[in-house]
């Protein structure tokens, strides 16, 4: 299974981060990596995952994520993830 790269805005409340992994987690994805920056009242995420079989579909997940309360999904590609690494 191809890694995929979930680009989300996501309002920075109390366990909002929480809820999103969790959402991610339970529906049977693997989360490569995540990077996160500030902007302003919300958090801007870049997560690469993967399913942890043939039948996980992103399609679906994505549309899962919509419905969390506070997270705007903005894309999803499958790309190879390339964290920011501070200098």
């Amino acid at each position: 299974m191809s890694t995929e790269t979930l680009h989300l805005n996501i309002d920075r409340a109390d366990g909002s981060l929480q809820r999103l992994i969790g959402l991610v987690e339970r529906r049977g994805f693997h989360i490569d990596g995540i990077t996160m920056r500030d902007e302003g009242a919300a958090r801007r995420i870049e997560m690469a995952v993967r399913g942890r079989d043939d039948a996980r579909c992103t399609r679906t997940l994505g549309r899962q994520i919509d419905k969390l309360f506070g997270v705007t999904r903005v894309s999803a590609s499958a790309s190879t993830f390339h964290p920011e690494v501070a200098a």
